[in-house]
């Protein structure tokens, strides 16, 4: 007996269409529909579940794709979801913590070319991601221009190119050869059993450290109601404490129970906060490291444990501990 497939479509470039605003998404699946072009033995369901840029795509609707996939999990034997580009691995990467442990492969893929547009890499992608879906594998993944990348590890890297998505830290799950889809199953994280977690918190910031930035804005940020901080750092994880000491106001904050966590403003490879003064004297003043984790991956874990624990060493013992192959050097 085939495989019953499930297709979610959430909007994006591959559903857009021209308008006198621009590019935007559009309710029709017609174009969708014809697209698909199942594996062999398998039957396809399709279900609209929002027509939105991705842009637009925000905790809220993350919490109903993540609860609608839940509720499906168990009648089909793999999904794919249709997400525009620009927050997919946002999306990949909380859906990864939320959906943890699921049994079947989620498959997320899209287009940098509308459906119905010469040259558009649509059809590609969504035969890419269809197959990963009627594989044995399980868990949270990326499909795009013909790679499989594990949901929490794909980060967009161009903003225009075909080739858009990498996996940053990992190698691929799979990659599209004259065989068809290879899948690398040395490369898949140990599954985890656990029940499904649907929760998200947005009280997370993001703040990108720059010279000469002034440890202030912390206090701004803590003034609006957030409770935990990712910095990305200079470097390996180097944050400046001479003339403007951001390291000072790292300690007061954490005494006060807010999460910093810090990453790297470098794409690849890892932070890491022992290596140099910069980065131990944030270590000492309460700051931990998000190791090779991506800054989606670590942000959208954040968000995930905020929800879950009030405990600031609580949060950080589950954050620096591997869940879901987000994490290879806490």
């Amino acid at each position: 007996m085939g495989k019953h497939l499930l297709l979610i479509s959430t909007g994006g470039t591959i559903a857009s269409v021209p308008t006198r605003q621009g590019l935007s998404p559009c309710t029709d699946d017609s174009l969708l529909r014809a697209a698909c072009q199942c594996p062999p033995g398998c039957c396809l369901t399709l279900k609209q579940l929002f027509a939105l840029d991705s842009s637009n795509i925000q905790p809220e609707e993350w919490l109903q794709l993540a609860e609608f996939i839940a509720s499906q999990s168990g009648r089909y034997d793999g999904i794919v979801v249709t997400h525009g580009t620009d927050t997919m691995a946002y999306t990949a990467g909380i859906l990864s913590y939320m959906l943890c442990g699921i049994h079947i492969p989620v498959v997320l893929t899209g287009s940098q070319i509308p459906l119905g547009q010469p040259f558009s890499d649509a059809p590609m992608n969504l035969q890419c991601a269809l197959h990963a879906a009627a594989s044995p594998i399980r868990g949270v993944f990326l499909a795009f221009a013909g790679k499989l990348m594990l949901g929490c590890r794909a980060v967009k890297i161009r903003t225009c190119g075909m080739n858009a998505f990498e996996s940053i830290n990992y190698p691929l799950i799979g990659q599209v050869s004259l065989h068809g889809l290879d899948i690398y199953e040395n490369a898949l994280p140990t599954p985890v059993h656990q029940p499904f977690r649907i929760q998200v918190s947005d009280r997370v910031f993001l703040l990108k450290l720059t010279p000469g930035l002034d440890p202030a804005i912390l206090d701004a940020v803590m003034a609006l109601g957030y409770r935990a901080i990712l910095i990305e750092a200079f470097g390996i994880g180097g944050v400046h404490f001479l003339h403007r000491n951001f390291c000072q106001k790292i300690a007061q904050l954490s005494s006060r129970g807010i999460v910093i966590v810090i990453s790297s403003q470098c794409l690849y490879e890892k932070s890491d906060l022992t290596q140099y003064e910069v980065g131990r004297v944030a270590l000492a003043a309460g700051a931990v490291s998000a190791g090779d984790m991506t800054s989606e991956a670590a942000f959208t874990k954040l968000m995930w444990l905020l929800s879950q624990y009030r405990e600031r060493d609580e949060i950080i013992q589950h954050f620096v501990s591997p869940l879901c192959g987000e994490i290879a050097f806490p």
